[in-house]
């Protein structure tokens, strides 16, 4: 989840003009890139082999 402290932050590095659409695209990346983040930290991830078969049968 994104903290207000987080979204000023962010908001500090737009550009002085930009569109609202850009601002919910950027704050989506941001928050799925946190996710991951907070996802890894507790060791909900794959290893590399098993990300390899899942993505072996997507192409059968």
């Amino acid at each position: 989840m994104l903290t207000k402290t987080r979204l000023k932050e962010h908001i500090e590095d737009f550009p002085e003009e930009f569109s609202l659409d850009e601002l919910i695209e950027h704050l989506i990346f941001v928050e799925k890139i946190e996710l991951g983040i907070q996802q890894s930290k507790k060791g909900e991830t794959i290893s590399e082999s098993e990300l390899e078969k899942e993505i072996g049968k997507w192409f059968k």
